[in-house]
């Protein structure tokens, strides 16, 4: 008989208070991250339970991770003129957007370095809008890195796209502390948001990144016309692939690129969506990324706490982001201690 129609367990499983008590019994008491259709159901609760929804997320942060916050701060390397068709990227070369090629010198990696040192960051990570690096890139990086490593007391990062396992294995041996390459978006979405390459090219790199001892990061973009199906997709693929960092990026439509008219992901949502993935993963760092400051506005502090526990200070890449003063107030305001780099070596 269909339990449904009979009012039996399937209807109890979508009321809201058994889905947050199942929740805290498997990822608070339990450590397990939800799986995908827990998350799906948590992304479906009502906002008359999003208070509660935020509040037990911050306990299984605070459980599972800690108080501590990392703070980090990007550069971009090399800007624009990229051969992908990422359609919310601005950096593409494929689109009629104001961003244009740029390469950025080794001395100024350093004095940026230096400067996201100076807010108490303990992650500095070189990005550069490719398809993956060629021997210029590789090269300059190689020249960045030690630069920077000479200079300043800072772990380096870098975000280069697709690598060889040769690449993988060089940028190991530099010492690059953590990759970052995201999986974007679900797999079953992924190719009407990229058309260039594979989601499966991306989870290739991804894990040979894990198998070289490098820390992954590997992230998403929400609001790219994807379904809360695929939102929970997404979570579970994310979890499947054991990332130390998840950035979390909200669409932030840019003009010239085919998303450029797309409506930014509404605030509510947004939380909800935190504190899912922080539910689907419980240990990992969950970290405030590009098109928060246009999603949330004023509700920011709700996401740190509901499960957020990095943030990324200053600019993004091609967009403005917060002044790294007002991160930094932020988290004193919610007394949230900011993470040292000696916990991180």
């Amino acid at each position: 008989m269909d339990e449904n129609a009979t009012g039996g367990p399937a209807t109890a499983r979508t009321d809201p208070a058994t889905i947050l008590a199942h929740a805290r019994r498997e990822v608070l008491e339990g450590g397990r991250g939800l799986d995908e259709a827990s998350v799906l159901a948590v992304l479906q609760l009502p906002d008359e339970s999003l208070t509660e929804l935020l509040a037990l997320a911050h306990e299984v942060r605070m459980r599972w991770c800690g108080p501590e916050i990392e703070v980090e701060g990007i550069i971009s390397l090399k800007t624009g003129g990229c051969p992908e068709d990422c359609h919310f990227c601005s950096q593409s070369g494929k689109f009629d957007s104001p961003v244009r090629s740029a390469w950025l010198d080794v001395p100024s990696l350093v004095d940026a370095a230096r400067q996201t040192a100076a807010t108490g960051a303990t992650e500095f990570c070189i990005v550069a809008a490719v398809r993956g690096p060629d021997e210029r890139l590789m090269s300059q990086v190689r020249e960045g890195v030690a630069a920077i490593q000479a200079a300043v007391e800072i772990n380096v990062a870098c975000s280069l796209g697709m690598l060889t396992q040769a690449q993988v294995d060089e940028l190991a041996a530099m010492g690059v502390h953590r990759y970052n390459h995201n999986l974007e978006t679900a797999q079953s979405h992924f190719t009407k948001v990229v058309t260039t390459h594979s989601w499966e090219e991306r989870w290739e790199t991804c894990e040979m990144v894990r198998a070289a001892g490098m820390e992954l990061c590997c992230g998403a973009i929400l609001g790219v016309g994807e379904s809360l199906e695929q939102r929970a997709e997404l979570a579970a693929q994310l979890a499947r692939l054991e990332p130390d960092e998840v950035p979390l990026n909200f669409l932030n439509p840019r003009p010239g690129t085919p998303f450029g008219d797309y409506p930014p992901v509404q605030p509510r949502d947004a939380l909800r969506a935190i504190a899912a993935f922080r539910l689907a993963l419980p240990r990992t760092i969950l970290r405030y990324s590009g098109g928060r400051e246009i999603t949330l506005g004023d509700l920011e502090a709700q996401g740190m706490l509901g499960g957020i526990n990095a943030v990324i200070v200053g600019n993004y890449l091609t967009t403005l982001g917060r002044p790294a003063e007002a991160d930094l107030k932020m988290l004193a305001d919610l007394s949230m201690p900011i993470k040292s780099l000696q916990s991180t070596l």
